[in-house]
């Protein structure tokens, strides 16, 4: 019993002795927080460009490249897509929502989902530049869905 409490202490020893030299503070480094990205409160976005709106809804899945990622689930590239090419499709995507992407344009107005997809087709390397408007937004939108 007291062996294995001499192995367990060493090895936390150990561990945190690691754990410091990984992280080395040096008193010349000034320490300067981040400024956190500016977060749409309660269950609408605020944001009114679409470069907005895919920085605070869409990059977390998408990455701030468009190009997506794999881990602890897919989430596919936009960049390059010709899936994109028909305005409606992201649309009705963003919308409605498909397979494991949520209907994250409830969250939005017809204005913001077209400034969005807009974005995404314009960006990316994708130059689609027939615009898609809050009036075709509009007419994909459930009833339910606030506008």
């Amino acid at each position: 019993m007291r062996d294995s409490r001499f192995v367990f202490a060493l090895l936390l020893g150990v561990l945190t002795v690691l754990a410091l030299l990984s992280h080395p503070a040096h008193a010349d480094e000034e320490i300067r927080p981040r400024p956190a990205a500016p977060l749409s409160p309660g269950f609408r976005f605020t944001e009114a460009t679409g470069e907005e709106l895919f920085a605070s809804a869409c990059q977390g899945c998408h990455m701030p490249d468009g190009k997506g990622a794999i881990g602890a689930g897919t989430y596919p590239s936009l960049a390059q897509d010709s899936n994109l090419e028909s305005g409606g499709y992201p649309v009705y995507v963003v919308v409605r929502g498909q397979r494991a992407m949520p209907p994250i344009g409830a969250m939005m107005t017809d204005a913001q989902v077209a400034a969005v997809v807009n974005y995404v087709r314009t960006h990316f390397g994708n130059q689609y530049q027939d615009a898609v408007s809050a009036d075709d937004v509009k007419r994909v939108r459930p009833e339910r869905y606030p506008r």
